[in-house]
């Protein structure tokens, strides 16, 4: 017999790790799901990596795609023990600083946040050609960051009008574009294939880009296909928003995560066998396989009606992913250990956290500038996959200290037991490996005779990052206030010896000084 919903139980929980139930809390589990799977987004993912994939390692590169889902596998299932037992936004931050302390678990949210932030960024600069595409206009630089900007307002004010809003437009959104992707996709696999299945056992020559290397080239086709696997943690931004979270989010991002990695693999395979000439794509010729497949396929008539399903895709991975990034702010600020924490930390009448929404608008859109220089946005792109996985790095490796020393045994709805720390050190040597292989410095991932900086992005950008968070750990010392206005620091059990410490501050937070 189902449980009736208790949402005294869900505010009771909130008051226990230290705050005021200040979102509204009205998703269900297919709302949360809808979040990570609009920001996840087969149709942006399948776009982001399609192509590049295909140019270092051939139609081979297919086989990257399940190695990385596989993978985010390890991810999910550490991220659903953390969620369970502690369903907060901002779960990079909160958990980081439950598990191993203040000082960590900042360093963790500042870097996840400046990866949500310029990862929409990204995602507003790669919708804005299809805006112009739906009316047949060839852009200028110029035009495209400022339909991006556009796009950002946008979404800002959708996000405005509160979770109910967001959630109702994003889940028709990706309603669309599942529906679409699914039909797209079965139909070119049954009905128009121009190759056989051999195809995904051939490079086609692409390796040379790798020195003549096949194991070098796939290296690069894993560190393309991350990114179409980044973004089910925003199913924990609305762990707040959420009915019986602690229950809820995990399976929302499981949902997320296994839905759009099948959809996603079912496209690039169906691509590749519908493409006309992949060797032009392994040779740089076409820098749309996805359209040329399709139109192809279908005939032109189908060229407005695809553009309006990628452009659809593109917004709603943009409202959920800007959504996610305004409650990470709002999860830092009001502990008051962000920048203007009394300004970000606000919630307006229809409790949506505004300050974080105006706060992070402004820093992807100031980002944007970067697309003035049609070459430097690649640079972005880079970053942001990259500094997405060092928090995923960070927050598995938090887990696994703290349960090799015995001071956090999951105590949520999801409890592993062994298999749980085994499966935790095995997310630790994968995403340690996948900040390694993403910030590896490629000159085939950058646009051709890129400057250096661009060839270096994912490093220099994440390490510009990371040093600038230090510089503000050592000179504003946040780390001394987390203490004293948030939940219980550590789970329960022992740290080095001394009993864990469980403050629970004042419920609303406080303001940065």
């Amino acid at each position: 017999m189902t449980q009736p919903y208790d949402s005294d139980a869900d505010a009771a929980r909130l008051g226990e790790l230290g705050y005021r139930q200040e979102l509204r809390r009205s998703l269900g589990v297919l709302g949360n799901v809808s979040m990570g799977f609009a920001v996840v987004s087969p149709v942006v993912a399948l776009y982001a990596v399609a192509m590049v994939g295909t140019t270092v390692a051939g139609p081979a590169w297919i086989w990257a795609l399940p190695v990385v889902l596989a993978g985010q596998c390890l991810v999910v299932n550490v991220y659903a023990e953390l969620a369970s037992q502690w369903p907060l936004a901002g779960g990079p931050y909160q958990w980081g600083r439950r598990l191993l302390g203040p000082a960590f678990g900042w360093m963790g949210g500042w870097v996840w946040q400046f990866a949500v932030m310029f990862g929409n960024t990204t995602v507003a600069y790669l919708a804005s050609p299809w805006v112009f595409a739906l009316f047949g206009i060839t852009p200028s630089p110029g035009a495209m960051v400022a339909v991006a900007v556009g796009i950002l307002l946008s979404c800002m004010l959708v996000n405005a009008y509160g979770i109910r809003v967001l959630s109702l437009i994003v889940s028709l959104g990706i309603g669309a574009e599942a529906v679409a992707s699914v039909l797209v996709g079965f139909s070119l696999l049954l009905f128009f294939r121009d190759h056989d299945f051999v195809l995904f056992t051939d490079t086609m020559g692409a390796e040379a880009l790798s020195g003549g290397s096949t194991a070098l080239a796939f290296l690069a086709a894993v560190a393309v296909a991350g990114w179409a696997f980044i973004g089910f943690d925003a199913c924990v931004s609305t762990a707040e928003e959420t009915r019986d979270a602690g229950r809820q989010v995990p399976r929302a991002m499981w949902w997320a995560l296994l839905s759009v990695g099948v959809v996603v693999i079912l496209n690039a395979m169906a691509v590749a066998l519908a493409h006309p000439a992949p060797e032009r794509v392994v040779l740089g010729e076409d820098a749309d396989p996805v359209t040329t497949a399709v139109v192809h396929s279908f005939g032109s008539w189908s060229d407005k009606p695809f553009v309006a399903v990628v452009l659809v895709g593109f917004l709603a991975c943009a409202m959920a992913s800007q959504g996610g990034a305004a409650r990470g702010l709002y999860s830092l600020a009001r502990d008051g250990v962000f920048p203007f924490s009394r300004h970000v930390r606000k919630v307006n009448g229809r409790r949506a956290p505004i300050g974080g929404l105006v706060a992070s608008t402004l820093v992807s859109g100031t980002a944007l500038l970067l697309g003035l220089d049609a070459t430097a946005i690649g640079s972005l792109i880079a970053f942001g996959t990259a500094a997405t996985f060092l928090p995923f790095f960070l927050t598995a490796l938090a887990a696994l200290v703290a349960r090799l020393r015995g001071t956090w045994v999951p105590s949520g709805h999801v409890r592993q037991g062994r298999k749980g720390t085994f499966l935790n050190a095995l997310a630790v040597l994968w995403t340690g490996f996948e900040v390694v292989n993403v910030c590896w410095p490629r000159a085939i991932l950058a646009p051709p005779s890129a400057p250096w900086y661009q060839v270096w992005a994912g490093l220099i950008g994440t390490a510009v990052i990371v040093l600038a968070g230090l510089a503000y750990l050592v000179v504003r010392r946040p780390q001394d206030r987390i203490g004293a206005h948030g939940g219980d620091l550590h789970a329960h059990g022992t740290e080095e010896g001394r009993p864990a410490v469980t403050a629970a501050g004042p419920a609303a937070g406080a303001d940065a000084p």
